[in-house]
């Protein structure tokens, strides 16, 4: 992955053409974490894992991601609106470099839309698609690999959307969980999406 400025500017821009603006923004620790805080303790983030969590536990957490060099999290804005979640990271410095064999180019990803009592048709669609096109506009980006959780099926449905194919079922300890082991190239993106209006974003 390539290295991104982490000083609040927007690393990444997507228009849709039907819901707008979608920016991406690296997280600020001193300013994000009461938010990410309510995000990841809400019952509707329960595959996070994290319902239990104090603010000091996730302050911690993403004090340790700003830190580190394999891996990055970014809030995703929609209309200068906080409402998702992004992290990317290198899976050859996680536990999946136990579940497979990772190659040069593979980027694993977490995403989360922001609980809401008012859903917008197509937004979770549209901040996946976000996440997809920020991740390929690095050029050494090939493959996106992600670990849903088996009960999972929204997103399950999600990533098949995207493109991705499932590989095989995986126990993750560090997690806890049965993941659907899961790829999606570059060109299977592209092929899944071709029909989609968006408009193509713009990294900065």
């Amino acid at each position: 992955m390539s290295e991104t400025t982490h000083d609040g500017a927007a690393v990444f821009t997507r228009d849709d053409p039907h819901l707008g603006r979608f920016t991406v923004r690296p997280v600020d620790p001193d300013t994000d974490v009461p938010l990410l805080h309510r995000w990841l303790t809400h019952p509707k983030s329960s595959f996070w894992l994290m319902n239990g969590a104090s603010e000091e536990d996730v302050d911690r957490m993403f004090r340790t991601t700003a830190a580190s060099e394999h891996e990055h999290a970014y809030i995703g804005e929609w209309e200068g609106e906080s409402r998702f979640l992004v992290e990317l990271y290198d899976p050859a410095h996680t536990e999946l470099k136990d579940a497979y064999t990772v190659r040069s180019g593979d980027v694993g990803m977490h995403f989360l839309v922001a609980p809401t009592d008012s859903p917008v048709s197509g937004f979770t669609r549209s901040v996946i698609t976000t996440v997809m096109e920020l991740v390929f506009t690095d050029p050494s980006a090939d493959r996106v690999v992600v670990e849903p959780d088996v009960r999972n099926g929204p997103v399950h449905e999600l990533n098949a959307a995207m493109g991705f194919h499932v590989d095989r079922t995986v126990f993750l300890s560090e997690m806890d969980k049965d993941a659907y082991l899961s790829f999606c190239s570059r060109e299977q993106f592209a092929e899944a999406t071709a029909t989609d209006t968006t408009t193509g974003g713009e990294r900065r």
